[in-house]
């Protein structure tokens, strides 16, 4: 059995773990990973707006992995439509990548669960292999972290180089041209980056783990018997 010093840290450890595992879930399920303005280019365009006049032609747009809300600002008042990315949507957008930050967030949901289970193993009992102990953990954390990181990387890829934003801001739309002025991360994006930061706290967390206690050590002192003590 470990002693309760590496008790302690094995269980912040898989606390860490399953933490990051709900952070992905919620990254997953709240649509807020971007937030943006959107110009009314083909409202300006008619009417020849000059800047003082542009707020009027300036929308609202947020979405996620799998839906968001669009606020078109044409002239003549907001207009507010919610859209959802499957099925249609995607066929617009870079269909390849966007499916892949799906299969990593999904990969590092089961990655997440492992090294919980892994720290988990390492709490109740001392591993016969090596590699399901302490470097068992930090191998699982470093994979989950890094699929995390790449999904991350992957949606920042998808937003700047393929314009992710513009394209969606467009979508179905015949008559006007949308334009993207400005463009944010919200919670959900940073939500991720905590669920990377949780495995990447967990490779710290184990190398303080492996720190080894000073022992304490209790002088026996020693009893001297004297020759009154053996007559006695």
């Amino acid at each position: 059995m470990p002693g309760w010093f590496k008790k302690a840290w094995y269980g912040l450890a898989s606390f860490l773990s399953f933490s990051s595992f709900l952070l992905i879930i919620v990254a997953l399920a709240v649509p807020h990973w971007l937030s943006g303005k959107i110009l009314c280019q083909t409202g300006v365009d008619l009417v020849n707006a000059t800047d003082p006049e542009l707020v009027k032609f300036i929308g609202d747009i947020y979405y996620g992995l799998f839906r968001g809300c669009k606020v078109r600002q044409c002239g003549l008042g907001g207009r507010r439509s919610q859209f959802t990315i499957f099925p249609n949507l995607v066929k617009e957008l870079n269909t390849g990548l966007h499916v892949t930050i799906l299969l990593l967030l999904f990969l590092a949901l089961a990655l997440a669960l492992v090294s919980m289970g892994f720290a988990v193993l390492n709490m109740v009992q001392v591993p016969y292999r090596a590699v399901n102990g302490p470097g068992g953990i930090c191998l699982w954390n470093v994979l989950a972290g890094g699929v995390v990181a790449l999904a991350i990387a992957s949606f920042m890829a998808a937003v700047r180089s393929h314009h992710l934003t513009e394209r969606i801001a467009n979508f179905q739309e015949n008559l006007f041209q949308f334009v993207v002025v400005e463009e944010r991360y919200e919670e959900s994006f940073w939500i991720c980056v905590a669920s990377a930061s949780a495995h990447a706290a967990n490779l710290v967390v184990v190398a303080v783990s492996q720190i080894p206690l000073p022992e304490i050590k209790t002088k026996i002192k020693e009893a001297t018997v004297t020759a009154e003590d053996i007559l006695y």
